[in-house]
């Protein structure tokens, strides 16, 4: 006998698990308890704070939506309107020592007249290329090379991407783009060229909110706290050591055993294998490949400099720094650095000097969070990656080699990025079924491992849905229909819809 039996046990307390737990607390039928081994939910979507009191993210996490239930429950969880700072998104590519507007291959007209020739001939090339051509790319390189051509191939997409990615183009697929990439309007480009013209902002993230305190992972625990206290269990009491598939039976860190019924589990799915203990799942599962994440973060000391404006984030494809993409943590929110009035001591002067005085001082302060990739394709040398970023900051003029450092963050993210291989769906589409024949649905941006459907609201919807396909058998259109769900706003789910409708407070409209 176990020690709780419960009809659905969800693993993980981020974004997926939480949306599998609102769904099921709000369908109000099967029994389910959450488990996390973090102290806190969150889990890729968390934020952590410094002990000077600077926040960053884990990542670069913005809120957008195409999903009106994931606005209704972020909503419920943080409903009033100083929750939240709406911010419009400027964003630009650093290249030669230019700012060129975010998206770069709308943007050429920004560049050196000799770039802009060589991407104005691939771009022609590119076009007259599709023209006649009758197959898919096979690979994400070959993709770039007919949507672009060679001259914006070299001289952005390439190295940017190996930047992010940490394995070459070639290696990777072209179904997960979908709207993740702007593809270049030729004759947009050449008009723009010709006229001196900056195109327009693209993306479904071209607005976007951020919580006013407490960072992305404010957001998750608020959602969080919604749930009823006695189904939450965090850190040890949360923790799985083992599970039983064919009994189905979790075992816990604290000795407790869990009967379930069905498994909705967000762990890595390599590792929900290993947990297993399943030879066959392992092996697959070893086709799957991913790159570990860097999150550096650097508190400066000093008013926002102009230069930097009111920019959001930054990408940087040139090898003159090690990371890939920059983001000024300060603008998104005031209460993300310290107040003006505290008084932190310098720990460094950027160009690597000792500071003149150990004395503490005010401040205003501002704040640079940065990523970068590594993989067995892309190492990193982890020791002084802080303090090359440091350089690289100051390489790429983000900050002056005099600014007074106060603050440094440095955590690395084994599992960063689900990489779109060309070996993941012949991976996943053997897996991702057998898991599901022992009761376990394995979802969330390394449950599922689609990048193309691992954003915030994606996950939430991917444990919601993942909750309506077990109580009634409902099609999981975000994991199975990437490009459905992403070229529409899905309105059918409501939080205010259902069993779970007269326990919510009348909201404003």
């Amino acid at each position: 006998m176990a020690d709780v039996n419960v009809d659905v046990l969800i693993i993980g307390a981020g974004p997926t698990g939480l949306g599998a737990a609102k769904r099921l607390n709000q369908i109000d039928g099967p029994s389910w308890l959450i488990l996390d081994s973090s102290d806190k939910a969150g889990g890729l979507a968390s934020t952590d704070v410094t002990p000077e009191g600077f926040l960053y993210d884990v990542g670069g996490h913005v809120i957008f939506s195409h999903y009106k239930y994931f606005d209704d429950c972020i909503e419920e969880a943080l409903p009033k309107p100083e929750d939240w700072y709406d911010h419009q998104r400027i964003s630009y590519v650093r290249y030669k020592g230019l700012w060129v507007p975010y998206p770069f291959q709308n943007n050429i007209s920004m560049l050196p007249k000799e770039d802009q020739v060589k991407c104005i001939d691939g771009l022609i090339d590119a076009a007259l290329e599709a023209r006649v051509a009758n197959t898919k790319p096979s690979n994400f390189d070959e993709w770039i090379m007919r949507m672009t051509g060679e001259g914006i191939a070299n001289i952005f997409m390439r190295p940017y991407n190996y930047k992010v990615w940490a394995v070459p183009t070639t290696k990777m697929q072209a179904a997960w783009l979908g709207e993740r990439v702007a593809a270049p309007d030729v004759k947009a480009n050449v008009r723009n060229v010709i006229l001196n013209k900056v195109a327009g902002n693209w993306g479904p993230n071209n607005t976007f909110r951020f919580p006013a305190r407490d960072g992305t992972g404010g957001i998750w625990i608020a959602v969080a706290n919604t749930l009823p206290k006695e189904k939450v269990r965090l850190g040890k009491q949360g923790t799985v050591n083992k599970i039983d598939g064919e009994k189905k039976i979790a075992t816990l860190a604290d000795g407790t055993t869990v009967k379930y019924e069905n498994l909705i589990s967000t762990m890595p799915v390599d590792k929900l294998s290993a947990t297993l203990g399943n030879d066959e799942l392992v092996q697959l599962s070893k086709g799957l490949y991913y790159s570990s994440t860097h999150v550096i973060g650097v508190g400066i000391r000093g008013e926002r400099p102009e230069r930097i404006g009111d920019k959001c984030w930054l990408y940087f494809p040139e090898d003159n720094c090690p990371f890939y993409r920059a983001t000024i943590f300060s603008n998104y929110s005031p209460h993300n650095q310290p107040e003006a009035s505290v008084k932190l001591p310098t720990l460094q002067i950027a160009d690597g000097s000792k500071p003149s005085s150990s004395e503490a001082k005010e401040g205003p302060y501002w704040s640079i969070m940065l990523e970068v990739s590594q993989s067995t394709m892309k190492p990193v040398d982890e020791e002084n990656l802080l303090r090359d970023c440091i350089q690289g900051l100051i390489n790429t003029e983000m900050i002056k080699p005099e600014d007074e450092i106060v603050s440094t963050y440095h955590r690395k993210f084994d599992q960063g990025y689900p990489t779109p291989s060309l070996e993941r769906e012949g991976v996943l589409t053997q897996l991702l079924p057998k898991l599901l024949d022992m009761g376990i649905y394995s979802r969330g941006r390394f449950g599922s491992w689609r990048y193309e459907v691992g954003n915030q609201d994606h996950s939430f919807m991917l444990g919601v849905e993942a909750a309506d396909s077990i109580v009634n058998g409902a099609v999981e259109l975000t994991l199975n229909y990437p490009d459905f769900v992403n070229g529409r706003k899905n309105t059918e789910r409501r939080l205010d819809q259902g069993p779970v409708a007269a326990k919510l407070p009348t909201r404003s409209k």
